[in-house]
């Protein structure tokens, strides 16, 4: 009986890792975290709840890895523009571009899954909506990280208040998101995100910076 648990054990898995991680990811996407069950996830995934847990861990913990995974494949754009872009302005303008074919891929769940998988989660899912809220609070800190070092570099003027830029630009992107979970279409939230960085202050190297094209998702 033992050898028999041991051969058990030691067989190959018969299910591709990434493709039922992929699965879970768009579930989790789509519904949100607790509107999904490890029945539903299973099912997606096209695997049994023993071989679930044996490579994944439990739903809490598949749940993170597919957040990893989201934002490697279809959230990283933000960070991509912040390290890119010569100014704050322009990352942002780039950033909110780009979310508007990212939130609106065709094929896939709409809208951003760090922004909307933990919106309506019970206290008992309280840790996975600290998660996401931090990842989300840490897209603020960067983006602030670069308004402050264009003020200092005399980008934007010394007055400007970069904590409340930095949360304008978020709150625009999030809002675009909802948005395209409602319907809206790429070319609206392109329009929006126009007007949006039609508020931000001057600087002194960033004519047309808004206009400029994105990279993904054309």
């Amino acid at each position: 009986m033992a050898t028999k648990q041991r051969a058990q054990r030691g067989r190959p898995r018969s299910f591709d890792r990434e493709t039922a991680l992929e699965q879970a990811m768009r579930a989790f996407w789509e519904h949100g975290y607790e509107a999904v069950s490890i029945a539903d996830l299973t099912e997606v995934m096209g695997i049994k709840a023993p071989s679930l847990y044996a490579a994944f861990g439990d739903k809490r913990t598949l749940f993170e890895e597919a957040v990893e995974a989201y934002v490697r494949d279809f959230g990283a754009f933000s960070g991509r523009a912040l390290a890119e872009e010569p100014t704050a302005r322009r990352a942002v303008a780039r950033t909110l571009r780009e979310a508007a074919a990212f939130h609106t891929l065709p094929g896939y769940p709409r809208g951003c899954m760090v922004i909307t998988a933990a919106t309506n989660c019970t206290v008992q899912s309280e840790d996975v909506m600290r998660g996401l809220r931090e990842r989300r609070a840490r897209n603020v800190e960067l983006i602030e990280e670069r308004i402050r070092a264009d003020i200092a570099a005399g980008e934007l003027p010394a007055d400007t208040d970069a904590h409340a830029l930095a949360t304008y630009g978020v709150t625009v992107l999030q809002g675009m998101s909802q948005q395209a979970r409602d319907g809206a279409d790429r070319t609206t939230l392109e329009r929006v995100a126009e007007l949006a960085m039609a508020a931000w202050p001057s600087g002194r190297s960033d004519d047309g910076a808004a206009g400029e094209g994105g990279e993904r998702g054309e």
